[in-house]
């Protein structure tokens, strides 16, 4: 029984040795794991953003190479008006025989363009006017941040629907018109950064260290503010998709024959094409949903991954 009693308390100092061993070896994994690596393994764990991501890399990839996919040109009439889903049109034609599986692709092709191009303008815009008002301060910040209050004050459609009423409606006229009107909310966010930032000893290092001011603002405080400005881009981008197909579902975006997912829903007020041709409407209405979806999804995890105080 004494022997008995001697291997089995070996055992265990044995066992919990192992154990030991593994949680040091993991503790010094993800010591030394590089920022990137972390955030990426804490975006990993929303599932939902990771099947998001598949969805929206599979639809990007879809539009990128539409001219490959489509089976017909969007603008070509290929088959019988209004036909109904069936062979050779997988997803039925238009009233005037145009392929509607053709013009999805092509339709999400300019949606996610005009998306990703205001969203770049728009960020541009906030990102350098935060950077001035909040490092400068004093005047400067006071005319940028009530010039920015006086956008805000606007509401965000009616300022939109306006815009779009002076200008020639059009696809660079919509991406513009987005891209100048997103910017206010980036701007702020990137000025409370910066108002925390610039107190802090490692930019006052740098500033008795002689450093030139393009330097301190670009590439000491603009890396620690690029964060939450992805985590709010994303948002940028869905909302922007939205306004596109609002836009161009009022007639005010983009127009045909150029395909867009909003000009695409334009032919759904119609009573008969609502009840008697879904195909007509479902499937960009679809697609619109799911891309949205998809990147709020994506941005949600991202802003957990990119928390400094997430745990893991």
């Amino acid at each position: 029984m004494g022997k008995e009693k001697q291997i089995e308390k070996k055992f265990r100092k044995k066992k919990k040795y192992s154990v030991d061993t593994i949680d040091e070896g993991k503790k010094k994994d993800i010591v030394s794991e590089s920022y990137l690596q972390t955030v990426f393994r804490r975006f990993k764990r929303h599932k939902l953003a990771l099947i998001s991501l598949v969805i929206v890399v599979i639809l990007g990839l879809a539009a990128l190479f539409a001219p490959i996919i489509a089976p017909y040109d969007p603008n070509e009439m290929a088959g019988p008006f209004s036909g109904a889903p069936g062979k050779g049109f997988l997803l039925g034609t238009d009233q005037i025989g145009r392929d509607v599986f053709s013009r999805l692709l092509y339709a999400m092709r300019i949606s996610l363009l005009v998306g990703i191009m205001a969203t770049l303008i728009s960020t541009v815009i906030g990102v350098i006017l935060g950077l001035i008002a909040g490092y400068f301060g004093g005047v400067a910040d006071m005319l940028i941040m009530r010039f920015t209050d006086m956008v805000m004050s606007f509401p965000y459609i009616l300022l939109v629907l306006v815009a779009a009423a002076i200008f020639k409606p059009g696809l660079w006229s919509i991406i513009l018109i987005l891209g100048f009107v997103d910017w206010p909310g980036i701007a702020r966010l990137v000025r409370g950064n910066v108002l925390n930032l610039r107190e802090t000893n490692f930019i006052k290092g740098n500033l008795v260290a002689g450093m030139p001011l393009r330097h301190i603002l670009f590439s000491e405080i603009l890396p620690n503010t690029v964060a939450p400005i992805l985590v709010y881009a994303t948002s940028v981008l869905a909302l922007s998709m939205l306004d596109e197909a609002a836009l161009s579902f009022l007639g005010m975006g983009v127009q045909p024959p150029t395909a867009s997912l909003g000009n695409m829903l334009n032919g759904a007020e119609s009573l008969t094409v609502l009840t008697k041709q879904p195909w007509l409407w479902v499937p960009p209405g679809v697609v619109i949903v799911v891309l949205v979806m998809a990147i709020n999804f994506i941005g949600d995890a991202l802003r957990d991954a990119l928390d400094p105080n997430s745990k893991g």
